[in-house]
């Protein structure tokens, strides 16, 4: 484990990197169910709060384990193995979402501790793996040694805080205090020492491959949210909700899915190295928008099913929130990453948000949610039709003076 080449000609992401992924489906779409469910019963202060924690940790989780693969990956049996606990822990720490999703609806306390095992689980592998890099890539020992010193003080502070017994208060304090030593963990351990060999074409490919899983629960949400709508028991009376819900929840996810790979963050990277945190922690804002739009839809499903206790403008706004949030992120990163800003963007950003309002304002009036669903997937194709037309030729530029700086 001496450091992989971050010029390495054809890197991809492996097939072990692929398998890793899967442990993410189930935490992802365990986190949307549970974050529909609540919001259809009308809890949304405590149902996005929730929410958010779990995609944060989630996300810190992917992201840990992706950065180093990119790094220091050797794929051979003691790589393998130690991967292998890796997804063992996010197993168990997708086995209690519910529970803490569901201390956050009652109050009084915040329920850490089966996450928080499966954590323990990641990082015993995580810093055995670090460990291991230490010691056989002397150039990295610093910054190995480094990461394994503060993985270790976070997560002994994430014991404190799920298995002592906090107020509700003084817990979601203590979160995000150690949420914010999680995002300075890679600033505190690399200090002076010498910066991880990541490949960014490798990095990119995998939050690409990582941004498709998440946007996988859009798919989710359209096929929970049509199933009981097909009238009869043999899946060929369609009604109009159903129909609306399925191209809307196909369109919207394709659309997202376009957006993002208008963008090449790969070639970006290669050129914008010093970046690579504001690249790879400014897509968990990203990450919560999109799995929070496939549980948008589920929501829209349990509202035209009667099993939704909120207004179909609440539904509405279940959907159209998270989209902006994502379209805006994906803005955000571009502009940042290309330290550009482009008018035509401007431009594009009001039409889209526009065009979600739009949807608020005709579900207020009391239009059919299902149509309301249907001006919502229009919103990402602003930017395709404006990157397809006239965009490409904008961010092209940009790259070639990204490349001549």
């Amino acid at each position: 484990m001496t450091g992989r080449d971050p010029h390495e000609h054809g890197r991809t992401s492996s097939p072990l990197e692929l398998l890793f992924d899967l442990t993410f489906v189930v935490a992802v779409g365990t986190a949307s169910s549970q974050f529909a469910e609540m919001l259809a019963e009308g809890h949304a202060a405590p149902a996005v709060t929730a929410f958010v924690l779990a995609m944060f940790a989630i996300s810190v989780a992917w992201i840990s384990f992706s950065w180093f693969a990119s790094a220091f990956a050797t794929d051979d049996w003691l790589y393998r193995a130690l991967t292998m606990v890796q997804m063992i822990g996010v197993v168990v720490f997708s086995l209690g979402l519910p529970a803490m999703f569901h201390s956050v609806e009652k109050g009084g306390h915040l329920e850490l501790r089966a996450m928080v095992i499966g954590y323990v689980v990641m990082r015993i592998a995580m810093v055995l793996q670090w460990w291991r890099a230490a010691r056989e890539a002397p150039s990295f020992r610093e910054v190995g040694m480094a990461n394994i010193r503060w993985t270790l003080i976070a997560q002994a502070g994430w014991i404190v805080v799920a298995f002592t017994p906090l107020p509700i208060a003084v817990a979601f304090a203590a979160f995000a205090v150690l949420a914010a030593l999680e995002l300075a963990l890679p600033v505190f351990a690399q200090g002076s020492a010498v910066g991880t060999p990541w490949h960014p074409h490798h990095v990119a490919e995998r939050y690409s491959l990582f941004a498709i899983i998440v946007l996988g629960e859009g798919v989710v949400g359209t096929v929970a949210s049509s199933g009981d709508l097909l009238g009869g028991g043999d899946g060929t009376h369609w009604t109009w909700n159903a129909i609306a819900v399925v191209i809307a929840g196909v369109g919207l996810t394709f659309g997202l899915w376009w957006m993002y790979f208008m963008t090449p963050f790969g070639d970006i990277l290669v050129h914008r190295r010093g970046l690579g945190y504001l690249f790879g922690y400014g897509h968990i804002p990203l990450f919560i928008g999109v799995a929070g739009a496939g549980a948008g839809l589920h929501v829209a499903g349990l509202y035209m099913e009667n099993h939704a206790e909120i207004s179909g403008t609440a539904v509405v706004l279940a959907l159209a929130i998270p989209v902006g949030l994502y379209m805006l992120m994906i803005y955000l990163l571009h502009t940042l990453l290309l330290s550009t800003a482009d008018r035509f963007h401007i431009l594009l950003v009001t039409l889209t948000l526009a065009v979600l309002l739009a949807a608020v304002l005709l579900a207020a009036a009391g239009v059919a949610v299902a149509t309301c669903l249907l001006v919502i997937m229009l919103a990402p194709f602003v930017t395709v039709i404006g990157y397809e037309t006239i965009g490409h030729r904008h961010q092209q530029k940009m790259l070639e003076d990204l490349g001549a700086r």
